[in-house]
């Protein structure tokens, strides 16, 4: 059995045996029932997540997958696939969005080169398991072999194994490859079976003539690959991208060791759809951390169930959303485990007749 097979088999859905112990602590704290509004419902699945009525937050990190996109040269993207390494040498030296986020938020920034087309050298904290030096034109052909999206896979398992043995309990998805959208909105088009206009946007910021261009490549690659996409593994080949399997893996192995994850915006969300369809299980281990501002992204969140904890208009990726709701997220736990309640010190509670 592979590690991918293993790690699938180990997520189990999230036992609600502890439900009405947390309601009952949630309804003794010192204020009014449910008056924390959504804070009590983060603070109810993180306990649910981590099966504990009395959980440790434990250390936070974000890791950030990089890799290269063969569909760039159709010119679906405001910017070369040469920005890649460039964007990844910034986040490394913490000019960043998100480096600057993270040293913030008290969040461990790791990033991960899987598929960068580039030899990434001199890029000192770069961790390295690049696959290929990134995918093929989806647009003419599978993106990666089957075999290269397991690797990637487990690429994202080994690092929740990493960062899990590091005492983290709450951990980030994040990523960085230019045309990375559009392997997102092809995967997402073809998980969902919608029209891929409904998920394709703007990117890196492209005019509408140029978002009507990327539309059309996407469609030729949904045709192209049309026979690979009747199973989550092989669609995820066919269409994703290394640094989207390695997000995918890093969910599966997080939810196997009942770990809470927070997903960033549209590419990170395209990774959770993978790791849901290859476990759905999967889903109850997930915090979405904001709506992204990319066309399709709601969309996704709808099919998913989810409720992201912020809509600020953004979409940079990197994870910058995602570790901005970590606080969010700290917060609500902190608030369960650090108020007083009323049994204990002694308040009464009036209540209108």
């Amino acid at each position: 059995m592979t590690l991918l097979e293993e790690t699938v088999a180990q997520v189990i859905p999230v036992s609600q045996e502890l439900l009405p112990l947390i309601e009952a602590h949630l309804n003794n704290l010192i204020k009014p029932q449910g008056s924390l509004g959504r804070l009590e419902d983060i603070a109810r699945r993180y306990c649910l997540i981590c099966g504990n009525a009395a959980p440790r937050l434990g250390r936070k990190a974000v890791v950030c997958f990089a890799a290269d996109h063969g569909v760039s040269v159709e010119g679906v993207s405001a910017y070369p696939s040469s920005v890649t390494p460039q964007m990844v040498r910034g986040i490394l030296n913490g000019d960043a969005a998100v480096s600057v986020l993270a040293r913030h938020s008290g969040v461990e920034l790791l990033v991960v080169d899987t598929g960068v087309n580039d030899p990434m050298e001199g890029m000192a904290g770069l961790l390295r398991h690049k696959v290929a030096n990134g995918t093929r034109n989806m647009a003419q052909g599978p993106a990666m072999e089957v075999d290269e999206a397991r690797r990637a896979l487990e690429v994202g398992i080994l690092m929740a194994d990493e960062v899990h043995a590091r005492g983290v309990r709450l951990v980030a998805t994040g990523e960085m490859g230019i045309a990375n959208t559009t392997a997102a909105a092809a995967l997402c088009a073809a998980y969902l079976q919608c029209d891929p206009d409904k998920v394709t946007g703007r990117g890196t910021g492209i005019d509408e003539t140029r978002r009507q261009h990327k539309l059309e490549v996407i469609r030729r690659a949904l045709s192209v690959n049309r026979g690979r996409l009747d199973d989550p593994l092989t669609t995820l080949a066919a269409l994703g991208g290394f640094e989207i399997a390695g997000i995918s893996g890093l969910v599966l192995g997080a939810a196997a060791r009942r770990m809470a994850v927070v997903v960033d915006g549209f590419i990170s969300t395209a990774g959770a759809l993978a790791a849901v369809r290859l476990a759905p299980a999967a889903a109850d281990y997930l915090f979405f951390g904001h709506r992204s501002h990319e066309q399709g992204h709601g969309l996704v969140l709808d099919s998913l169930g989810a409720k992201p904890i912020l809509d600020l208009g953004m979409r940079l990726g990197e994870g910058t959303g995602a570790v901005l709701a970590m606080q969010i997220i700290e917060a609500a736990v902190k608030t369960y485990l650090e108020m007083g309640t009323f049994d204990g010190v002694g308040v009464s509670l009036m209540l209108e007749r």
